[in-house]
């Protein structure tokens, strides 16, 4: 179950970025916080961790998005503060399918709801929801480089400059 978080959430992270151009956020220092419900069972995850963002990791996200094996578009609309994304994915033998909208405020923060559908379930979850919060928290700290993520517990990890 937790590697059907990480795909969900991985999913749920690159859903902001794709072809329709969608309201950009500030360079800089962002804290998140996740709030994952996996059903059937009603199991509830809940994490926070920052990021260091920048245009071009934004773009990074978005190119993985659009490449990513086994998903499609399904539609995506931006309209003034909000931006919706369809796909469909092919994962370990199950169709996942994901719905998510992203609401704007400013470009400081925004808040992005996730649901997603698996037939058959993946490791028994059929249904997922991610709710991920992001809030602009000013500059990243010294040494940090755009796609720094940082966990609870300090640890980093960075995909974006392992290209």
């Amino acid at each position: 179950m937790k590697r059907l978080s990480v795909v969900l959430l991985a999913v749920s992270v690159f859903i902001a970025f794709s072809q329709v151009v969608e309201p950009r956020v500030k360079e800089g220092y962002w804290s998140v916080h996740i709030q994952i419900t996996n059903n059937p069972g009603n199991i509830k995850q809940e994490t926070s961790e920052s990021i260091c963002r920048s245009h071009a990791y934004d773009q990074y996200a978005n190119q993985q998005t659009k490449t990513r094996k086994g998903c499609k578009v399904i539609s995506e609309k931006a309209a003034a503060n909000t931006y919706t994304l369809e796909l469909e994915c092919n994962s370990n033998g199950s169709v996942v399918k994901n719905k998510s909208t992203t609401t704007y405020t400013g470009d400081t923060a925004f808040r992005r709801e996730s649901h997603s559908i698996s037939t058959p379930p993946q490791r028994g979850v059929s249904e997922s929801t991610v709710i991920t919060e992001e809030r602009y928290a000013g500059s990243c700290p010294a040494g940090s480089q755009p796609g720094d993520i940082t966990r609870p517990d300090g640890s980093k990890f960075n995909n974006y400059n392992k290209k």
